[in-house]
């Protein structure tokens, strides 16, 4: 009788640890959405934002996406203008929306941005694009006041609310469907004009 429940609780021990290595994993799954580097850069029309992101979705967002699920991203920039009177004053805000999706039929990434759209035979070529944002024209020159110190923000994140409704329900409590996405800040002081 005791060599039984001595394999019982061996066994029963043994499936416990089991379970607990994999719910300590489980967060691991979920994708993330990290910023790499970021600049503002004079231009004629104005400051152009370039950043890079490291981006991974994990495993389950991979297989819907590459099912026809389609994935809405968002890239976020901000820049306010910090007071210590008050609190800071807002210059610009600039909102890039991406879709991206899966055609079977033509076994391709449809990447679109606005109206403009692009095709990948892969989805690592999609998301390599999706990670990159050059020249992009953010806010006018007139917006800042060179010598001065503003604080600049960008996010790149994925849009869960325009996930089809049934899956938005298993986005809010399943791991697997969230992408941590953070947040980069940096001190920018625009240069004289020229």
């Amino acid at each position: 009788m005791t060599v039984f429940s001595t394999r019982c609780c061996k066994r029963l021990l043994s499936v416990c640890l089991a379970a607990c290595l994999w719910l300590a994993a489980a967060p691991l799954l979920a994708g993330s959405i990290e910023p790499q580097r970021a600049t503002l850069t004079a231009a004629e029309e104005g400051y152009t934002l370039a950043a890079e992101f490291a981006v991974d979705l994990g495993p389950r967002l991979e297989e819907a996406v590459t099912r026809g699920v389609p994935l809405m991203f968002v890239l976020e920039f901000d820049l306010t203008h910090p007071r210590w009177y008050w609190p800071s004053e807002h210059i610009a805000a600039r909102r890039l929306e991406y879709r991206l999706a899966y055609n079977a039929l033509t076994r391709q990434y449809r990447l679109s941005a606005g109206g403009l759209y692009q095709n990948f035979g892969t989805l690592a070529e999609a998301m390599r694009v999706i990670s990159r944002v050059s020249d992009l024209i953010v806010f006018d020159k007139a917006a800042v006041k060179p010598g001065e110190t503003y604080s600049a923000a960008v996010r790149l994140a994925l849009d869960r609310s325009q996930l089809p409704k049934p899956l938005q329900v298993d986005a809010l409590a399943n791991r697997d469907w969230q992408v941590e996405a953070k947040i980069l800040r940096w001190q920018f002081v625009p240069g004289e004009a020229k």
